[in-house]
């Protein structure tokens, strides 16, 4: 598996011009555009899903380069629905009882952010000039991605494929919060009230939002061995039991002997917000992933924290869509 060196080194590729970057900037003339969320950069909608232009490369690389294999596990979200969470579970899963950077005793998760040691397909290894040569990462690969399933070539059939969903209500306020922290100095924030009928309307990066979620629960039901469903509500109220859950679905199941030493506690506590947050890898704004603070990716973590945010208005009208796009499949939140 990547060494936490290796997977630091993967996470931050350095970026330059390319042919397909002047590829991308050709196509970016042709697609529908709108008002993006963070300052002046625009969104751009591809072949049905939003995206900002730095994104859009990597998307299109990584749909033409990546080549999965069949130890993979790719970890999968929207933006803001616990991604960094997912990331320190998954990462804590597969490489619990070993001395994953070679340097010790100490767990890499310690002394970096979730997001150094899970890079991202489509922001980080593809999102720069030329293909990465993933070879010197030895099974199973961990990759993270926001891509919806069905921009997911089909060779990402033999991968185990593990999908954290969150309440929508707090996806959005989660995002909004979030953007407004990318800001550059002196750019004016957009409104939460502006940015929740952008969300409502389907425009937000990697959204439609209901189309991502909708996508994963159906490939979920399809392919149950392929693909794995989770809630954020749920893996906060029962986190041992989703925690066992994931591994067994990974093909890492705790044993009994893990149990009893309380390894399963060990490692909820572990990838904790509170935990997580408190560490000072993730506290320092000198530390950076993607080019901001890791301090960034680390607000309250809670369920249902929207009410201090959204007007009952707003609530009524998400609700709404909710059912609407929701209940006929069988998903509730």
């Amino acid at each position: 598996m990547a060494t936490a060196s290796e997977a630091t080194r993967l996470a931050q590729v350095p970026c330059d011009k390319s042919e397909l970057r002047e590829e991308c900037e050709k196509l970016l003339q042709s697609l529908p555009k709108a008002q993006g969320w963070v300052g002046s950069p625009p969104l751009y909608k591809y072949e049905g899903n939003w995206y900002y232009s730095a994104t859009l490369q990597g998307v299109i690389s990584s749909q033409k380069h990546f080549q999965s294999q069949h130890t993979d596990i790719i970890l999968a979200t929207i933006p803001k629905s616990g991604t960094t969470w997912l990331k320190a579970i998954g990462y804590s899963i597969v490489n619990r009882g070993r001395n994953a950077d070679g340097t010790g005793d100490i767990n890499p998760l310690l002394t970096n952010n979730p997001h150094n040691m899970v890079p991202f397909l489509e922001i980080n290894l593809y999102a720069c000039k030329g293909v990465p040569d993933l070879s010197r990462m030895p099974p199973p690969r961990l990759f993270a991605t926001h891509l919806p399933v069905s921009k997911m070539s089909a060779q990402y059939a033999c991968c185990k494929v593990v999908y954290l969903s969150r309440n929508p209500r707090d996806t959005f306020t989660s995002d909004w919060n979030f953007t407004n922290k990318l800001r550059a100095v002196g750019e004016e924030a957009i409104s939460i009230e502006e940015a929740f009928d952008m969300f409502c309307n389907g425009i937000s990066a990697f959204g439609p939002y209901w189309d991502h979620v909708l996508e994963y629960w159906k490939a979920s039901s399809e392919r149950p061995g392929n693909i794995m469903f989770l809630k954020y509500e749920d893996l906060k109220n029962q986190p041992h039991h989703h925690f066992k859950k994931m591994a067994e679905f990974l093909g890492y199941p705790f044993s009994k002997e893990e149990e009893a030493k309380g390894v399963v506690d060990e490692m909820v506590k572990l990838c904790s917000f509170d935990h997580l947050s408190n560490l000072q890898v993730n506290q320092s704004m000198n530390g950076k992933i993607n080019g901001v603070p890791n301090s960034i990716f680390f607000r309250r973590g809670n369920v249902g924290d929207s009410k201090n945010f959204l007007s009952s208005g707003m609530i009524d009208r998400l609700d709404r869509i909710v059912k609407d796009q929701f209940s006929p499949f069988g998903l509730e939140f």
